[in-house]
């Protein structure tokens, strides 16, 4: 039987590992499991078995560092224990013709605007307007799992959904 001295070392251990783990998950990066169709084709096609798993990286963080069709993690505005996977469509600043009316918005500092890829399974914001980038809490780069799926996730926004500045600097 194993002394107490030895069940101390594994514990100890064991503490410095968790700690080392929670330190990176927090302020590098994690593996997070997406559901549901919102952001289908990209995540969790219908063809698709499996659940994609993929890369949340957090280094964005530290300088707000988020671009035109990055996909980000966020907490949900109306409940901040969901998380939300959805495409950043504009930036602070630019203007965006909603796709619902004939309005146009002009995207808050601080705020941006996104959509899931499947608008018609997704609550984004046509549905509760820009988001706080301070929800944000990271970038999804890559997906992980199933293997037949690994791959980097692109950056990428619809035509049909470009903004009105992005437009403008684009062309």
């Amino acid at each position: 039987m194993a002394s107490p001295k030895y069940w101390w070392g594994v514990a100890k251990k064991c503490f410095t590992v968790g700690l080392i783990s929670l330190t990176v998950s927090d302020r590098c990066g994690s593996i997070t499991p997406i559901s549901g169709q919102s952001m289908s084709p990209t995540f969790n096609p219908e063809h698709s078995t499996f659940k994609d798993y993929v890369l949340v990286e957090k280094f964005c963080l530290m300088k707000c560092n988020f671009s035109h069709g990055d996909v980000i993690v966020f907490s949900s505005p109306s409940n901040h224990k969901e998380k939300h996977v959805k495409r950043i469509i504009a930036m602070p600043g630019d203007w965006l013709s909603t796709s619902d009316s004939y309005d146009t918005v002009k995207i808050p500092q601080g705020h941006c605007w996104v959509e899931g890829d499947n608008p018609a399974s997704s609550a984004d914001s046509r549905s509760y307007g820009p988001i706080p980038l301070g929800l944000a809490q990271g970038r999804v780069t890559h997906i992980l799992w199933p293997p037949q799926r690994i791959g980097k996730v692109e950056k990428v926004v619809p035509e049909h959904r470009l903004s009105m500045t992005t437009r403008q600097t684009t062309s």
